[in-house]
């Protein structure tokens, strides 16, 4: 897994209901020629959706997952490869939810470099699930409302 830091940026520099976070682009998500290997990319995602949860949300993975009993796993993802993140560079990684479902969560993910330009865009729907029914589960109301904070119109 990426060894990638985060930081959350506080909310009054949010222009956009958006979570944002910096990300420390280190050596080891990086190939031979010191640019970000791909999967790593979307391992960077994953840690934006956690740290979203836990600093966004005030919902932990440990309360998620070992708490709980329940997931939160991806069920669909895309992504565009802009142009390269090299070692050094601090990304920005921002998340803005587009829509929120009966048990999913549509969200669009963004890696900004630090001359603020695209880098990685990408899209991923999450689904709250009951880890030991091995199904989806209605998102709880106090945990909707949380989520309603970062929607995007349009």
């Amino acid at each position: 897994m990426a060894d990638a830091q985060h930081t959350a940026i506080p909310s009054s520099s949010r222009a956009t209901p958006s979570f944002k976070t910096e990300v420390l682009v280190r050596f080891a998500d990086c190939d031979p020629a010191g640019i970000v290997f791909y999967p790593r990319l979307l391992e960077m995602f994953n840690n934006l959706v956690e740290d979203w949860c836990s600093a966004g949300l005030n919902f932990s993975f440990d309360d998620i997952v070992i708490k709980r009993g329940w997931g939160l796993p991806t069920v669909h993802l895309e992504a565009d490869f802009i142009a390269p993140c090299r070692l050094g560079e601090v990304l920005t990684a921002n998340l803005f939810v587009r829509s929120v479902g009966t048990s999913s969560i549509s969200a669009d993910i963004v890696l900004c470099g630090p001359d603020q330009t695209d880098r990685v865009r990408g899209k991923v729907v999450l689904v709250l699930m009951d880890r030991q029914a091995i199904r989806a589960m209605p998102l709880p109301k106090a945990l909707r409302s949380r989520i309603k904070a970062f929607v995007v119109s349009g």
